[in-house]
């Protein structure tokens, strides 16, 4: 489970967003929830920063556990940088009109030993995190460790391993793309992160 230290949120105020599924997005999958599944208690985000493709994976949540919903890609092109970044903002923001999930969950920036990837990713992923802002739905911060370590349970498990316990845990099937595959285990880390905030405030213990 992610550690309470690693929780971070944003809950800006802001206006106006793209409505639609924009172009350069790919988006895939269904909601495959029963009719006699308990009511939605939330729909998460999990988002994947990339300077060229940013996966998105969306999964609803109720009592019983976790849903696929659908799952994708935001692909920027071109190379001018500004452009590929407003391409994600724009992306980002049309999966979240589309789909209007009530959390975000978004993988932490990874301090690479090239300087200039790691400040193009972080550029991305700000671009991502301001598209959140409209619909005023709470952020949340995780690092590449305790996402393996919320789904696989081991922080230094591998993405072979992550996109395995992706499929059995929310059973997709099909195509699932890399981008997409790491999107929906960020949402599914916040998930059970979430499961457990809740059990301790119900207990009347502190996160």
């Amino acid at each position: 489970m992610p550690r309470a230290s690693g929780w971070r949120q944003y809950r800006p105020s802001a206006t106006g967003v793209a409505t639609g599924l924009a172009a350069g997005v790919k988006a895939g999958g269904h909601l495959n929830s029963a009719p006699t599944r308990a009511p939605i208690k939330a729909r998460i985000l999990g988002l994947d920063p990339g300077s060229r493709a940013t996966g998105f994976g969306i999964i609803d949540v109720d009592a019983s556990g976790s849903v696929y919903v659908a799952s994708g890609a935001v692909r920027a092109e071109g190379t001018d940088f500004a452009a590929r970044l407003h391409q994600i903002y724009a992306g980002v923001a049309s999966v979240i009109a589309s789909y209007q999930p009530t959390e975000v969950a978004i993988e932490r920036v990874f301090v690479s030993a090239n300087p200039d990837s790691a400040l193009k990713l972080g550029q991305a992923r700000g671009a991502a995190i301001c598209a959140t802002f409209a619909s005023h739905a709470p952020v949340f911060e995780y690092s590449a460790r305790e996402v393996k370590q919320g789904v696989v349970g081991s922080g230094a498990a591998l993405k072979p391993q992550v996109q395995k316990m992706i499929r059995i845990l929310l059973k997709v099937e099909g195509k699932l793309g890399a981008d997409a595959a790491d999107a929906l285990a960020v949402a599914l880390c916040h998930a059970h992160g979430r499961a457990t905030r809740h059990a301790l405030a119900r207990a009347g213990v502190s996160a």
